[in-house]
Protein backbone atom coordinates (compact mmCIF):
# COMPACT_ATOMS: atom_id res chain seq x y z
CA UNK A 1 0.00 0.00 0.00
CA UNK A 2 1.29 3.72 -0.83
CA UNK A 3 1.24 5.88 1.48
CA UNK A 4 -1.46 8.27 0.52
CA UNK A 5 -3.67 4.84 0.18
CA UNK A 6 -2.60 4.10 3.78
CA UNK A 7 -3.28 7.71 4.84
CA UNK A 8 -6.76 7.64 3.00
CA UNK A 9 -7.81 4.72 4.95
CA UNK A 10 -6.85 5.23 8.25
CA UNK A 11 -8.47 8.64 8.31
CA UNK A 12 -11.63 7.44 6.34
CA UNK A 13 -12.82 5.69 9.77
CA UNK A 14 -11.66 1.84 9.48
CA UNK A 15 -8.44 2.44 11.36
CA UNK A 16 -9.85 5.62 13.91
CA UNK A 17 -11.06 5.41 17.37
CA UNK A 18 -10.07 1.01 17.16
CA UNK A 19 -7.06 1.64 19.67
CA UNK A 20 -8.90 -1.23 21.58
CA UNK A 21 -9.91 1.49 23.88
CA UNK A 22 -13.67 1.77 24.16
CA UNK A 23 -14.24 5.41 25.53
CA UNK A 24 -16.63 7.60 24.35
CA UNK A 25 -16.51 7.53 20.46
CA UNK A 26 -17.35 11.11 18.78
CA UNK A 27 -17.12 11.84 15.23
CA UNK A 28 -14.93 15.66 15.78
CA UNK A 29 -11.19 15.92 15.30
CA UNK A 30 -8.89 18.48 17.21
CA UNK A 31 -6.03 17.05 15.78
CA UNK A 32 -4.23 19.97 14.99
CA UNK A 33 -4.84 22.24 18.20
CA UNK A 34 -2.29 22.85 20.90
CA UNK A 35 1.10 21.95 19.19
CA UNK A 36 3.51 21.36 22.05
CA UNK A 37 7.25 22.56 21.09
CA UNK A 38 9.04 22.75 24.85
CA UNK A 39 12.19 21.15 24.99
CA UNK A 40 11.36 20.69 28.95
CA UNK A 41 10.77 16.78 29.97
CA UNK A 42 7.74 15.70 29.09
CA UNK A 43 5.18 16.36 32.13
CA UNK A 44 4.68 12.45 32.35
CA UNK A 45 8.06 12.06 34.11
CA UNK A 46 8.38 15.06 36.02
CA UNK A 47 5.40 13.65 38.38
CA UNK A 48 6.65 11.35 41.94
CA UNK A 49 6.62 8.03 39.87
CA UNK A 50 6.44 7.37 36.07
CA UNK A 51 7.36 4.07 34.38
CA UNK A 52 10.59 4.00 32.90
CA UNK A 53 11.07 0.83 31.47
CA UNK A 54 9.47 -2.34 30.15
CA UNK A 55 10.86 -5.95 29.60
CA UNK A 56 9.50 -8.08 26.96
CA UNK A 57 10.30 -12.01 26.32
CA UNK A 58 10.12 -12.91 22.52
CA UNK A 59 11.05 -15.77 20.34
CA UNK A 60 12.69 -13.96 17.72
CA UNK A 61 14.78 -11.42 18.87
CA UNK A 62 15.71 -10.65 15.29
CA UNK A 63 13.06 -9.93 13.72
CA UNK A 64 11.41 -7.94 17.02
CA UNK A 65 14.21 -5.97 17.67
CA UNK A 66 14.73 -5.30 13.90
CA UNK A 67 11.32 -3.94 14.11
CA UNK A 68 11.72 -1.00 17.04
CA UNK A 69 14.99 -0.40 15.57
CA UNK A 70 13.62 0.58 11.98
CA UNK A 71 10.14 0.86 12.65
CA UNK A 72 10.37 2.73 16.11
CA UNK A 73 13.75 4.45 15.62
CA UNK A 74 15.00 3.01 18.87
CA UNK A 75 18.51 2.00 19.08
CA UNK A 76 21.16 -0.68 20.31
CA UNK A 77 21.86 0.27 23.60
CA UNK A 78 23.44 -3.11 25.01
CA UNK A 79 23.64 -6.51 23.85
CA UNK A 80 23.90 -9.88 25.86
CA UNK A 81 23.36 -13.72 25.20
CA UNK A 82 19.96 -13.89 25.70
CA UNK A 83 18.77 -10.39 24.20
CA UNK A 84 18.89 -6.51 23.08
CA UNK A 85 18.35 -3.51 25.46
CA UNK A 86 17.03 -0.35 23.43
CA UNK A 87 16.49 3.02 24.00
CA UNK A 88 16.82 6.81 22.92
CA UNK A 89 19.95 8.40 23.30
CA UNK A 90 21.87 6.36 25.74
CA UNK A 91 18.50 6.02 27.72
CA UNK A 92 17.08 2.47 27.84
CA UNK A 93 13.59 1.72 27.26
CA UNK A 94 12.86 -1.46 26.12
CA UNK A 95 14.43 -4.73 26.81
CA UNK A 96 13.79 -7.77 24.77
CA UNK A 97 14.69 -11.04 26.00
CA UNK A 98 14.59 -14.42 23.88
CA UNK A 99 13.39 -17.84 24.87
CA UNK A 100 12.54 -19.91 22.11
CA UNK A 101 11.23 -22.30 24.33
CA UNK A 102 8.32 -20.10 25.61
CA UNK A 103 4.56 -20.90 25.31
CA UNK A 104 2.97 -17.63 23.13
CA UNK A 105 0.86 -16.14 25.34
CA UNK A 106 -2.86 -16.17 24.57
CA UNK A 107 -4.75 -13.03 23.33
CA UNK A 108 -6.78 -13.73 26.59
CA UNK A 109 -4.16 -14.07 28.86
CA UNK A 110 -2.99 -11.20 31.27
CA UNK A 111 0.28 -9.61 30.01
CA UNK A 112 0.28 -6.15 28.05
CA UNK A 113 -2.17 -4.27 26.40
CA UNK A 114 -0.05 -1.86 24.73
CA UNK A 115 3.57 0.21 25.67
CA UNK A 116 3.26 3.64 25.28
CA UNK A 117 6.05 5.83 23.72
CA UNK A 118 5.63 9.74 24.41
CA UNK A 119 7.33 11.72 21.70
CA UNK A 120 8.25 14.54 23.23
CA UNK A 121 6.05 16.93 20.99
CA UNK A 122 3.64 16.47 18.32
CA UNK A 123 6.21 17.50 15.87
CA UNK A 124 8.06 14.44 16.61
CA UNK A 125 4.33 12.53 16.12
CA UNK A 126 3.83 13.75 12.60
CA UNK A 127 7.85 12.91 11.89
CA UNK A 128 7.27 9.28 12.95
CA UNK A 129 3.98 9.23 11.38
CA UNK A 130 5.39 10.20 7.72
CA UNK A 131 8.29 7.80 8.35
CA UNK A 132 5.24 4.76 9.26
CA UNK A 133 3.65 5.99 6.05
CA UNK A 134 6.66 6.31 3.63
CA UNK A 135 7.42 2.49 4.89
CA UNK A 136 3.75 1.13 4.47
CA UNK A 137 3.55 0.27 8.50
CA UNK A 138 0.37 -1.32 9.27
CA UNK A 139 -1.56 0.77 12.07
CA UNK A 140 -3.95 -0.93 14.46
CA UNK A 141 -5.71 2.54 15.29
CA UNK A 142 -5.25 5.97 15.89
CA UNK A 143 -6.94 8.08 18.26
CA UNK A 144 -7.26 11.84 19.57
CA UNK A 145 -8.11 11.18 23.48
CA UNK A 146 -8.36 15.16 24.17
CA UNK A 147 -5.53 14.92 26.45
CA UNK A 148 -3.29 13.16 24.26
CA UNK A 149 -2.91 12.33 20.10
CA UNK A 150 -2.20 8.40 19.71
CA UNK A 151 -1.11 6.18 16.81
CA UNK A 152 -1.33 2.17 17.58
CA UNK A 153 0.02 -0.58 16.37
CA UNK A 154 1.75 -4.31 16.54
CA UNK A 155 4.99 -5.51 16.83
CA UNK A 156 6.38 -8.82 14.62
CA UNK A 157 4.82 -11.27 17.90
CA UNK A 158 1.38 -9.19 18.46
CA UNK A 159 2.68 -6.56 21.61
CA UNK A 160 0.75 -3.81 21.15
CA UNK A 161 2.60 -0.40 20.98
CA UNK A 162 1.07 3.32 21.20
CA UNK A 163 2.99 6.13 19.75
CA UNK A 164 1.70 9.44 20.98
CA UNK A 165 2.09 12.98 21.57
CA UNK A 166 0.67 14.84 25.30
CA UNK A 167 -1.51 18.21 24.85
CA UNK A 168 -0.21 20.89 26.93
CA UNK A 169 -1.38 19.90 30.92
CA UNK A 170 -3.11 23.18 31.18
CA UNK A 171 -5.84 22.12 28.23
CA UNK A 172 -6.65 19.13 29.85
CA UNK A 173 -10.16 19.15 31.51
CA UNK A 174 -10.48 17.59 35.22
CA UNK A 175 -13.60 16.73 37.12
CA UNK A 176 -14.27 17.84 40.80
CA UNK A 177 -13.38 14.33 42.04
CA UNK A 178 -9.65 14.84 40.20
CA UNK A 179 -10.36 12.76 37.48
CA UNK A 180 -9.47 14.16 33.98
CA UNK A 181 -11.57 13.63 31.36
CA UNK A 182 -10.53 11.23 28.18
CA UNK A 183 -12.37 10.34 25.17
CA UNK A 184 -11.82 8.61 21.93
CA UNK A 185 -12.06 10.90 18.45
CA UNK A 186 -11.12 10.35 15.61
CA UNK A 187 -7.86 11.38 14.54
CA UNK A 188 -7.09 13.02 11.01
CA UNK A 189 -4.15 10.86 10.26
CA UNK A 190 -3.91 13.15 7.16
CA UNK A 191 -3.66 17.00 8.45
CA UNK A 192 -1.18 15.24 11.24
CA UNK A 193 0.84 13.92 8.52
CA UNK A 194 0.61 16.93 6.41
CA UNK A 195 2.31 19.42 9.62
CA UNK A 196 5.50 17.30 9.52
CA UNK A 197 8.45 18.64 8.56
CA UNK A 198 9.54 17.60 5.05
CA UNK A 199 13.23 16.32 6.35
CA UNK A 200 15.03 13.18 6.74
CA UNK A 201 13.83 11.24 9.62
CA UNK A 202 16.72 10.24 11.86
CA UNK A 203 14.63 7.77 14.67
CA UNK A 204 13.22 8.44 18.00
CA UNK A 205 14.27 12.29 19.23
CA UNK A 206 16.15 13.18 22.73
CA UNK A 207 13.01 13.37 25.23
CA UNK A 208 11.02 10.07 24.13
CA UNK A 209 10.19 7.88 26.35
CA UNK A 210 7.79 5.35 28.17
CA UNK A 211 4.86 7.88 28.96
CA UNK A 212 2.26 5.00 30.02
CA UNK A 213 2.30 0.86 29.90
CA UNK A 214 -1.47 -0.42 29.50
CA UNK A 215 -1.89 -3.81 30.95
CA UNK A 216 -4.39 -6.62 30.48
CA UNK A 217 -5.88 -8.28 33.97
CA UNK A 218 -8.06 -10.49 35.24
CA UNK A 219 -10.66 -8.20 37.37
CA UNK A 220 -10.99 -4.48 37.87
CA UNK A 221 -11.61 -4.26 41.32
CA UNK A 222 -8.31 -6.10 42.28
CA UNK A 223 -6.47 -4.02 39.95
CA UNK A 224 -8.21 -0.63 42.17
CA UNK A 225 -6.95 -2.46 45.04
CA UNK A 226 -3.34 -3.50 43.84
CA UNK A 227 -2.59 -0.08 42.02
CA UNK A 228 -4.29 2.54 44.12
CA UNK A 229 -4.21 1.22 47.39
CA UNK A 230 -1.26 -0.83 47.38
CA UNK A 231 1.26 1.59 45.08
CA UNK A 232 -1.13 4.61 45.67
CA UNK A 233 -1.45 5.30 42.54
CA UNK A 234 -4.56 8.07 42.02
CA UNK A 235 -7.37 6.24 39.56
CA UNK A 236 -7.23 9.13 37.07
CA UNK A 237 -10.18 7.33 34.70
CA UNK A 238 -12.56 4.60 34.73
CA UNK A 239 -14.54 3.37 31.72
CA UNK A 240 -16.36 -0.10 31.35
CA UNK A 241 -13.95 -2.60 32.45
CA UNK A 242 -11.34 -0.39 32.62
CA UNK A 243 -9.34 1.89 35.04
CA UNK A 244 -6.13 4.09 35.03
CA UNK A 245 -3.72 5.54 37.66
CA UNK A 246 -1.29 7.89 37.55
CA UNK A 247 1.33 10.06 39.89
CA UNK A 248 0.98 13.58 40.34
CA UNK A 249 -1.57 14.41 38.23
CA UNK A 250 -0.86 12.98 35.03
CA UNK A 251 -3.64 11.41 32.80
CA UNK A 252 -2.38 8.34 33.37
CA UNK A 253 1.08 5.96 33.77
CA UNK A 254 -0.67 3.03 33.64
CA UNK A 255 -4.05 1.38 32.50
CA UNK A 256 -5.31 -1.46 33.38
CA UNK A 257 -8.13 -3.47 31.36
CA UNK A 258 -10.27 -6.51 30.91
CA UNK A 259 -11.59 -6.32 27.71
CA UNK A 260 -9.70 -9.46 26.05
CA UNK A 261 -8.80 -11.15 29.58
CA UNK A 262 -11.89 -10.75 32.34
CA UNK A 263 -11.33 -13.69 34.53
CA UNK A 264 -7.58 -14.45 33.59
CA UNK A 265 -5.68 -15.64 36.23
CA UNK A 266 -1.96 -15.96 36.78
CA UNK A 267 0.57 -15.67 33.75
CA UNK A 268 2.79 -18.77 33.40
CA UNK A 269 6.19 -18.00 33.59
CA UNK A 270 7.57 -19.21 30.17
CA UNK A 271 4.97 -16.99 28.49
CA UNK A 272 6.00 -14.32 26.16
CA UNK A 273 5.24 -11.09 26.07
CA UNK A 274 5.35 -8.47 29.14
CA UNK A 275 8.02 -10.06 31.68
CA UNK A 276 8.26 -7.20 33.79
CA UNK A 277 8.18 -3.20 33.99
CA UNK A 278 9.74 -0.11 36.19
CA UNK A 279 8.03 2.66 37.77
CA UNK A 280 10.57 5.13 39.11
CA UNK A 281 10.37 7.22 41.75
CA UNK A 282 11.87 10.84 41.58
CA UNK A 283 12.83 10.99 45.26
CA UNK A 284 13.94 8.09 48.17
CA UNK A 285 11.02 8.99 50.21
CA UNK A 286 7.93 8.43 47.90
CA UNK A 287 9.17 5.24 47.33
CA UNK A 288 10.33 4.43 50.62
CA UNK A 289 6.56 5.04 51.12
CA UNK A 290 5.27 2.43 48.83
CA UNK A 291 7.58 -0.48 50.00
CA UNK A 292 6.68 0.46 53.43
CA UNK A 293 3.00 -0.24 51.95
CA UNK A 294 3.81 -3.55 50.56
CA UNK A 295 5.37 -4.67 54.21
CA UNK A 296 2.51 -3.35 56.02
CA UNK A 297 0.76 -5.80 53.95
CA UNK A 298 2.84 -8.04 53.98
CA UNK A 299 3.52 -8.46 50.16
CA UNK A 300 6.32 -10.05 48.94
CA UNK A 301 9.08 -7.96 47.22
CA UNK A 302 12.57 -8.41 47.27
CA UNK A 303 16.25 -6.61 46.35
CA UNK A 304 16.67 -6.53 42.34
CA UNK A 305 18.88 -4.18 40.67
CA UNK A 306 18.91 -1.39 43.16
CA UNK A 307 15.27 -1.28 43.25
CA UNK A 308 12.61 -3.22 45.15
CA UNK A 309 11.00 -6.29 43.03
CA UNK A 310 7.24 -7.91 43.28
CA UNK A 311 4.40 -8.79 41.13
CA UNK A 312 1.32 -8.09 40.64
CA UNK A 313 -2.04 -10.13 41.22
CA UNK A 314 -1.73 -11.48 37.95
CA UNK A 315 1.98 -12.41 37.77
CA UNK A 316 3.51 -9.39 36.03
CA UNK A 317 6.72 -8.47 37.61
CA UNK A 318 7.32 -4.72 38.30
CA UNK A 319 10.25 -2.79 40.28
CA UNK A 320 9.78 0.13 42.18
CA UNK A 321 12.99 2.00 41.95
CA UNK A 322 14.24 5.49 42.71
Amino acid sequence: MDRRKFLALATGGTLAATAGTPFNSRTSSRAGDHPMTSSEPSYALTRPAYIDQSHLVVKDLAAVSGFYQTILGLSVLEKTASGDVLGVTGLPLLTLTTDRDAREAPRNAAGLFHTAFLMPNRTELARWLRHAAHNNVVLDGASDHLVSEAIYLSDPEGNGIEIYADRPHESWKFHQDGMVEMATLRLDLQALYNSAPDDAWGGMADGTAIGHIHLQVGDIPQADVFYRDVLGLKLMARYPGASFFASGGYHHHLGANIWNSRGAGTRADNMTGLSDYTIRFNDQETLGKAVAKLDELEIKSEKRNGGFFLRDPWGIGLTLSA
